[in-house]
């Protein structure tokens, strides 16, 4: 059994960063575990698996728990296909203990996959 790691995710690369915002670029490819299972004949990577690579990079560049209290709001606008190059902006709102992401695709101008905002904390 293979193990869900940062090696599902390939070729990330930090277009802008700072104290409070990252945008990255990077693919999810068609041999990571985040579509098997998922429509078989036809993977798409799942509303969840968006998230979990949400809250995974809001971990790596802001330090917040995987534990999110409380989405605000989001919003699944188009399936994502293995191997897509991701755009995704993730901003951290320290003082409202929030972030508030867009994920889009890095090779059609427009192209929203998923947007929204959520609750974290901090790690301690």
């Amino acid at each position: 059994m293979k193990e869900t790691n940062d090696h599902d995710i390939r070729d990330e690369v930090v277009i802008k960063r700072d104290d409070n915002s990252v945008t990255l670029e990077f693919v999810i490819p068609a041999s990571s575990d985040f579509f098997d299972g998922h429509f078989p004949q036809y993977k798409l990577l799942p509303a969840v698996a968006q998230f979990e690579v949400i809250t995974r990079f809001s971990r790596k560049y802001f330090g917040t728990q995987r534990y999110v209290p409380n989405i605000k709001r989001i919003k699944f606008s188009a399936p994502i296909k293995p191997d897509t190059k991701i755009h995704l902006e993730l901003t951290f709102k320290k003082e409202k203990a929030s972030v508030s992401f867009n994920m889009a695709d890095a090779n059609v101008e427009g192209k929203v996959y998923s947007s929204g905002s959520f609750a974290v904390l901090t790690e301690a």
